[in-house]
């Protein structure tokens, strides 16, 4: 994200904070209420957190925005934050408040139920849900054989024009960092400059796939639920498009770590703490499961939604949440390349 991008950000939070019913304040001398700042989708986060309240009578005041945008407010407010958990889709703004010392450790309780391999070594925050990114792609202007076995091929010369990406949406960076992570830095600036040449640029995973949806271009780089959420909204029947997921663990399709922290800053720790095991329990992991958010649960044994593909069928790259780092170094080779 370019310093022009975070000053707009940052000023569209506080026009949202002065809109929104709950106010910049913090939760005030309310003993029972916490403050979430929550970069996940609107509709899960609504779904968890009714779920937790009538659960456990706590208030949680809610605060939505773009995970990198609340990110970049916490380290601005540093102390005087007034948030007591931050629940966000991708890893890498977690390690980055991690790295500046912002994140308290989880209860070791909190963390039994969750996969040690999606967890940060650190224990300074959960894995809540999982997701996975891909092509969405016309078959009318692309035929399933013909589409790239490696997300570098979208570089390449013929696929100028074939291709959507949304550089500014915060789930395009951790594709970015996984090219970076597993082929270097020099192999990803060069494969986003092919993609500066070739791409239709938009502003978000939503306009990528129903631009590929509506035959506009033949694929775009999406999370995958993005496509199911558009066939929830439109209906099968109007769907003219598919999700491809890169074969052999390319990092193409990289898994995803949705996740959730509370702040060392936090003026309720014990209830921030209740909320942070709640999201990785059984019965919010079920909540996620049945949604039609469409993301993965966390959590082995509970049931992804029934329409989704099996996990383990999709053969994605795990790299892991240390190796897959911070986005810092994606976000400057995005800036560098003209995309942002």
């Amino acid at each position: 994200m370019t310093a022009q991008m975070r000053a707009a950000a940052m000023a569209a939070v506080v026009l949202v904070c002065s809109a929104v019913a709950v106010g910049c304040g913090g939760s005030g001398g309310d003993p029972n209420s916490i403050v979430l700042y929550s970069g996940q989708h609107p509709q899960l986060t609504d779904a968890l957190v009714h779920s937790f309240e009538k659960q456990t009578g706590i208030d949680v005041k809610v605060r939505t925005n773009d995970g990198v945008v609340l990110a970049d407010q916490l380290l601005q407010e540093g102390p005087a934050s007034p948030a007591d958990v931050y629940f966000t889709e991708n890893s890498p703004e977690l390690e980055t408040l991690a790295e500046h010392g912002l994140l308290t450790k989880l209860p070791a309780s909190t963390l039994t139920g969750v996969p040690r391999a999606d967890a940060p070594p650190s224990g300074a925050w959960a894995p809540v849900a999982l997701r996975v990114s891909g092509l969405a792609y016309s078959p009318k202007l692309i035929s399933r054989s013909s589409l790239p076995t490696s997300v570098l091929d979208l570089a390449q010369p013929q696929w100028k024009g074939k291709v959507a990406i949304a550089p500014t949406d915060s789930d395009f960076p951790p594709v970015v960092g996984a090219v970076i992570a597993r082929y270097g830095e020099a192999t990803a600036k060069q494969w986003l400059a092919g993609l500066k040449r070739n791409a239709q640029v938009f502003q978000t995973d939503e306009a990528v796939v129903a631009a590929v949806n509506g035959g506009r271009v033949a694929t775009g780089v999406i999370n995958h639920y993005y496509w199911y959420r558009l066939r929830t909204e439109i209906g099968a029947a109007a769907m003219h498009s598919a999700v491809y997921f890169f074969p052999d663990h390319n990092v193409g399709s990289i898994e995803n770590i949705s996740g959730v922290a509370v702040l060392k800053t936090s003026k309720h720790p014990q209830l921030a703490d209740r909320f942070a095991s709640f999201l990785v329990s059984p019965a919010a992991q079920r909540l996620i499961g049945q949604g039609d958010d469409f993301e993965y649960p966390a959590r082995p044994g509970v049931a992804a939604n029934p329409q989704l593909l099996p996990l383990s069928s999709l053969a994605p790259a795990t790299l892991g949440v240390v190796k897959l780092g911070n986005d810092q170094a994606a976000a400057k080779l995005i800036q560098q390349s003209g995309l942002a």
